[in-house]
């Protein structure tokens, strides 16, 4: 799959307070908990067989997408997760520290 297919293949599971990317063999994850109106992202997880494919990147901008559409601010304690996130512009206006 190309990244733009993976990123739009993430979806959330407020359940589990997470984001997921069903993956053939594994599931990729971003966690949160919410407090307010800001996800906390603690933590992100990509299946060994997927890692230096892009899907952690696609992961995290999927994530990002997400949390967009729901209002919410974004803390990155992941530092994947924040790498990803600040070298992406279009969600500089959602990361707080």
């Amino acid at each position: 799959m190309d990244a733009a297919t993976l990123r739009a293949a993430v979806v959330d599971v407020p359940a589990r307070s997470r984001f997921e990317l069903a993956l053939e063999g594994g599931t990729a994850f971003v966690d949160y908990r919410l407090a307010g109106d800001i996800a906390i992202v603690p933590h992100t997880e990509v299946p060994p067989a997927f890692e230096g494919q892009g899907v952690g990147r696609a992961l995290v901008l999927g994530a990002l997408d997400g949390f967009r559409a729901r209002g919410l601010k974004v803390q990155p304690r992941c530092s994947f997760f924040a790498r990803v996130a600040m070298r992406d512009p279009a969600f500089a206006d959602m990361l707080v520290r």
